[in-house]
């Protein structure tokens, strides 16, 4: 059976004495399914929201209100570096083996785990950088300064560029902070967008590749935090008042697409799908299942809530981690489809400019074809022997082109047996006339 995982992350002191819960533990890693449990847990880390990403092999965690990431390693279960960048980190995420992160100065930073090289653009924000996300082709990011920058991120990664790091675009319908950014996977011009929350109590649907805003959503209270489902058919948003919300954008009246209304028409979002209680708090932080029916949040008061989206029924606690939770992601059940796998981080360095690469190639997990198994026999196979001798004794089937061979060759040696006779025809002539002398 297929097991789900995800990893919690807090911030803050402990709300209470509570002697059953191991002291300076600031990242969890559970086991949502089959049955519940807490898999693994990493020490010494106070996690602010939007500042932990985990890949396969690793958890990257961005350090409350210090220029620190702790660097954990999945495979070991220890921590495996501590990292110092040049200004405090205030969100970061992660594509492939780059870590991208936004800091409060504005600035985008980019390090290269698997070589050490760090990028680093001008101040391009004016206040710091809320909130970042990213696919393989795009970085956004969010600012208090209510912008939203598109950068591009081969671009960003070019080397010996010495030009400045520019956005290709920027997004400015909103008149307050960015509290959250979620990207659809689409790659499409025409269908790729990503959803922006802010505290002017919108939500924006962008077409980020043109800079178009295709809906605004008005909530009664900001949004704190949101997120898209793995179809991109649905946003949920978590808002300050304690509301959960569930928008569907291609439902019987669709947001987007055909059959949707002008863009310019705002929508109000009035009926939450569920409701935290008072002792609970707001969500601070939520992830989707990767199946799209599960819904967990984290919250101030230590509680980490699942929600049955399916079947909406009532939200069941998890665990309380004692301390404001901050982060849930989901791992993904899907392994990345690439050759090479990031055992060991190599810290940033600005000084140097000659990097070496360092990784392992994971085992050869193709399909075996018949080269490779004759290549990996001891010997020739016994079916490899019984095709050949097979072959060998089939008569060959007579194509046109071998016909058109034979039919060549049989005039040839009717000229050359015409050229045998008429050699001999001289040649007796020959031997009676010298016998006739």
């Amino acid at each position: 059976m297929l097991s789900e995982e995800f990893v919690s992350a807090i911030c803050g002191a402990p709300l209470s004495s509570n002697t059953a819960i191991a002291k300076d533990v600031g990242i969890y890693t559970h086991t949502l399914s089959p049955t519940y449990s807490v898999k693994s847990t990493f020490k010494k880390s106070s996690v602010p929201v939007n500042c932990l990403a985990v890949s396969e092999t690793h958890v990257f965690a961005g350090q409350h209100e210090k220029a620190y990431v702790h660097v954990y390693s999945r495979l070991r279960g220890n921590q495996e570096a501590f990292v110092a960048f040049p200004e405090r980190i205030r969100c970061l995420t992660l594509v492939g083996d780059v870590l991208i992160m936004g800091t409060t100065e504005g600035r985008l930073m980019l390090w290269e785990t698997c070589s050490g090289r760090l990028v680093s653009t001008a101040a391009r924000h004016v206040q710091a950088v809320s909130c970042v996300a990213a696919t393989p082709y795009h970085v956004l990011t969010g600012s208090d300064d209510s912008d939203i920058h598109v950068w591009s991120l081969p671009q960003l990664l070019e080397l010996d560029s010495a030009a400045e790091h520019e956005p290709l675009r920027s997004l400015s319908n909103h008149r307050a902070a960015i509290t959250g950014l979620s990207l659809s996977p689409s790659v499409s011009r025409d269908t790729n967008f990503c959803v922006s929350a802010s505290k002017d109590k919108s939500c924006i649907i962008w077409n980020y590749q043109t800079g178009d805003a295709l809906r605004t959503l008005i909530f009664p209270s900001f949004p704190l935090c949101l997120s898209l489902d793995p179809s991109s058919r649905a946003v949920c948003v978590s808002c300050e008042d304690g509301s959960l919300y569930l928008s569907e954008l291609f439902a019987d009246k669709p947001l987007l697409g055909p059959g949707s209304e002008d863009a310019s028409t705002v929508v109000q979002v009035s009926s939450p799908f569920g409701a935290t209680q008072p002792d609970v708090g707001p969500a601070s932080c939520l992830t989707l299942s990767y199946d799209g029916t599960m819904l967990l949040t984290g919250h101030p008061k230590g509680q980490i809530m699942r929600w049955d989206i399916a079947e909406n029924k009532s939200p069941v606690e998890l665990a309380n981690l004692n301390a404001a939770v901050t982060n849930v992601a989901f791992v993904s059940p899907f392994r990345a489809d690439k050759p090479t796998t990031t055992v060991t981080v190599t810290k940033p360095s600005q000084a140097e400019r000659a990097y070496t690469f360092t990784t392992q190639f994971d085992s050869y997990t193709a399909s075996e074809n018949r080269f490779d198994s004759l290549l990996n026999a001891t010997g020739f196979p016994q079916e490899t022997m019984e095709s050949a001798v097979a072959a060998f004794c089939q008569p060959a089937a007579e194509s046109s082109g071998d016909q058109d061979l034979q039919k060549k060759n049989e005039e040839l040696w009717e000229i050359i047996n015409e050229q045998r006779a008429l050699q001999k025809q001289t040649l007796q002539r020959y031997v009676e006339a010298k016998s006739s002398r």
